[in-house]
């Protein structure tokens, strides 16, 4: 099963976050990072603490 939230409305060009089975990847082809699924829960969890802002 894998979930795909793009993160621009406008098309299906722009940068991705898909959560697979064991990793989450978040990019695009050429500029790409994958995450475990324990490190994809810590960056929740920093986000939910409020310790990663939005950026001004």
């Amino acid at each position: 099963m894998t979930e795909k939230v793009v993160l621009c409305n406008d098309c299906q060009h722009c940068p991705a976050v898909e959560v697979g089975e064991d990793s989450v990847r978040i990019g695009e082809e050429g500029n790409l990072v994958v995450l475990t699924r324990a490190e994809w829960n810590i960056l929740v969890d920093k986000v939910k603490a409020g310790e990663l802002k939005a950026l001004p």
